[in-house]
Formats: C-alpha cells, sequence, structure tokens
C-alpha cells in the first residue's frame, strides 16, 4: 500500500495513505457531533463526571473530536508497531507500517509459516491495544475533577482501544483473530490447508459484516467488511500459489534462450506489431551485439500512431531499466517480483549478465494449472532427469 513517508521508527518507515486524510477529519466530525452523548454514555458506564455543558460550547467539540481521533490512530500505529517489533524479533523484515482508511497494516517482506511465530505476532498488536487502553484509563483515573476535556478524551480512548483490541480478535482472517486461527489450525495440518480453512471462516465472517454495516448504515463496516473479503481471497491464492511451487525455480518454467523471440533496437515499431500479430507475443527482449538492453510490450509500441510506426524505432519506445531474475530463483519469487514492477514479463539473465531465457506471468500460471492438475509438481520433476541425462 503506498503513502506519503512521514518518518521511521526503530527502523521501520511510517506511511499516511491518502485515505487517512479523509477519515481523520471524518472521524473528528463524527466524534465531535456526538460529544454530549458520549459523554452522558461515559458517565453511566464509567462514572466519569463529566459537565457535558462545558463540552459543548462553541469549537470545543469538534477539538475534543480531532483530539481523540488522533489519539485513536496513534493507538492504530502502536498496535500495528506490537505487530512489528514482535515479527522482527523472530526475524522477520517489516517493509513499512502505513495508516489509511480502516486503520493500520504492517507489510511485512515474508509472512510467517511457523504457527508459533505467527500465533504470537498475531495477538501481540491487541495486547498493546489492551495496554494502551489500561494507560488511557490510568490517566483518566487520576484528572482531577472538572478537567472534562480530559476526562473525555481519555476515558474514550480507553473503551476505544479496548474495543479495538476485543474486535480485532474476531476470526475473520486476515484480521488478527483470524490469523490466530490459522496458527492454531497450522499445528495439525499444513499451513496451505489452514490458510484455506481460515480464509473461508474469514469470508463468512465478511458477509455477516457487510449485512450488520448494511442494515445499521455503517459505510465503514461494509468497507471493512468488503477488504477481508478480498484480502482473506488474495492471501488464500498467493498460499496455494507458494505450496503449489515449492521447489520450482524460474528455470523449470522459463523459455529459453535457443527457443526466445527477441528484436533489436532498429527494429521499427510497425514491424514489433507485425510480429506481434504473428507471433503471438506482446512483449521481446531488445537486443545488440553486447546482449540484452532493454525490454519492449505492446503497451509501449501503442502509444505510437499507426500512420508513424514505420518511423519510430524499437529503441524510442523501449525500457531500458528492466528487472531481471536468475535461472535459480524460485518462482515464487519471480512472480513477486513481477507483481512489484508491474510487469507481465522478466528476462532471465546469469552471472555475467547475459540472457539466457525468459519467464512470464502466463508461464507461471500454466504451470500452476499442470501442477494443481496432476497434484504434484512431477511433470517438473521428469524435465529435470531428462535435461540431466536420466529418462523422461
Amino acid at each position: 500500500m503506498r503513502g506519503l513517508r512521514i518518518g521511521t521508527v526503530v527502523g521501520i518507515p511510517v506511511r499516511l495513505n491518502w485515505t487517512f486524510l479523509i477519515v481523520l477529519p471524518l472521524f473528528a466530525y463524527l466524534i465531535g457531533a456526538e460529544v454530549a452523548t458520549i459523554a452522558e454514555v461515559m458517565n453511566e458506564t464509567m462514572g466519569a463526571g463529566i459537565d457535558a455543558t462545558a463540552i459543548t460550547g462553541g469549537l470545543t467539540p469538534w477539538a475534543l473530536g480531532l483530539a481523540a481521533g488522533l489519539g485513536l490512530f496513534g493507538g492504530v500505529l502502536l498496535h500495528e508497531f506490537g505487530h512489528s517489533l514482535v515479527a522482527m524479533r523472530y526475524g522477520y523484515e517489516i517493509d513499512s507500517i502505513t495508516l489509511w482508511l480502516l486503520g493500520g497494516l504492517a507489510s511485512f517482506t515474508e509472512f510467517p509459516e511457523d504457527w508459533k511465530h505467527e500465533f504470537w505476532i498475531a495477538v501481540a498488536g491487541p495486547i498493546v491495544s489492551l495496554g494502551v487502553g489500561a494507560a488511557c484509563y490510568g490517566v483518566f483515573l487520576l484528572a482531577p475533577t472538572g478537567s472534562n476535556a480530559v476526562l473525555f478524551v481519555f476515558g474514550y480512548l480507553a473503551l476505544l482501544n479496548v474495543v479495538l483490541a476485543v474486535f480485532n480478535m474476531l476470526p475473520a482472517f486476515p484480521m488478527d483473530g483470524g490469523r490466530v486461527l490459522r496458527a492454531l489450525m497450522a499445528r495439525t495440518r499444513p499451513h496451505a490447508q489452514a490458510t484455506q480453512q481460515a480464509a473461508a471462516v474469514g469470508k463468512v465472517f465478511a458477509f455477516l459484516m457487510g449485512l450488520v454495516g448494511l442494515f445499521t448504515f455503517q459505510l465503514l463496516l461494509i468497507l471493512l467488511a468488503f477488504f477481508v473479503y478480498i484480502a482473506a481471497s488474495g492471501e488464500a491464492q498467493q498460499t496455494t500459489l507458494k505450496a503449489a511451487f515449492e521447489d520450482v525455480t524460474v528455470a523449470d518454467v522459463m523459455t529459453r534462450r535457443e527457443a526466445l523471440h527477441t528484436v533489436t533496437e532498429d527494429t521499427s515499431v510497425a514491424e514489433l506489431m507485425s510480429r506481434m500479430f504473428e507471433e503471438r507475443h506482446t512483449g521481446y527482449p531488445v537486443m545488440d551485439r553486447a546482449g540484452l538492453v532493454g525490454m519492449v510490450t505492446l503497451e509501449d509500441a501503442r502509444g505510437i500512431r499507426e500512420v508513424e510506426r514505420d518511423a519510430y524505432r524499437v529503441e524510442d519506445v523501449m525500457v531500458t531499466d528492466v528487472a531481471t531474475v536468475a535461472a535459480d530463483t524460485d518462482a515464487m519469487t519471480a512472480l513477486r517480483v513481477m507483481q512489484e514492477h508491474d510487469v507481465g514479463r522478466l528476462p532471465v539473465t546469469n552471472e555475467e549478465g547475459e540472457l539466457v531465457g525468459l519467464i512470464s506471468r502466463s508461464d507461471l500460471m500454466t504451470a500452476f494449472n499442470i501442477i494443481q492438475t496432476s497434484g504434484t509438481p512431477s511433470v517438473i520433476a521428469g524435465r529435470r532427469m531428462g535435461e540431466d541425462g536420466g529418462v523422461l
């Protein structure tokens, strides 16, 4: 998730997504508009003793709403640091923490597959939220009588952080409770199977949350339900891919150099388009005498008007800053590189930087479908035996 980097804490970049700039004023407004009602509830449930008339005049409600909103997202940020610091203790790398529309998101470079690691990483966030709630409640208890603003903000944050901890422990994968569920399931079954089952439970909870949000007119709950459903589906798919591609390398899937179609820098865009049509390829490595110099795709050529394509050359439209992978890179890493660079194919190079093949997203998906159909990557194992001089 992209966002504006606002700083780094213990080596973890902290970012603000643009949606945060929408939801913070919205939260401040919603809290400010209900200051009197919230104060009344706190008086009844916590014995807060807040004088509602003292906090409802002038700009005070909006100032309290902003303070409570900032405090809420501060608690969310600490919640994500709880996950991140425990993960770092286990040796996992944290790409960033991002505040966005639905709270916070800690982006891991790699998700843990050890069930104990995942369990403690998952519960760390809610434990921190409970700690933040307890600290806010401590300030609330120590606040002198008559300090209505302090009582309101810290009493409200105490309640909200406890609610945040409890809500996050719902078994709606990939929320914290869903990750705890997967960790417990993974004790007795393969990680991929546990993920599929936890994701199925998460989708059910997402559906229920969506219904509640729909009937109570809570847009944020509907958005959260949509996010949970999409995220559960996506992570389940990624885990299935990872399991299928275990021990599969780029060399097993790529198109090798001798069978590879390439173009040169001085090829006209018109000829390039003609070759794409005839050869049914939408991307080519660009070569010169020294070797690989770039990649050109249908998207690159499409920007040239048809009447001008004879005048333009591949060197005018190709991309020269090309991501590459080695032949011994595992297939899942190659797919991740494609996703990070938003490309559909990667040149495969050796240690000298020479082109030895090309791997595309369609190559990976075809291999995945074959592996899924056969149940094991036996076809790839057989191919290796054949290349090593064995019997196919």
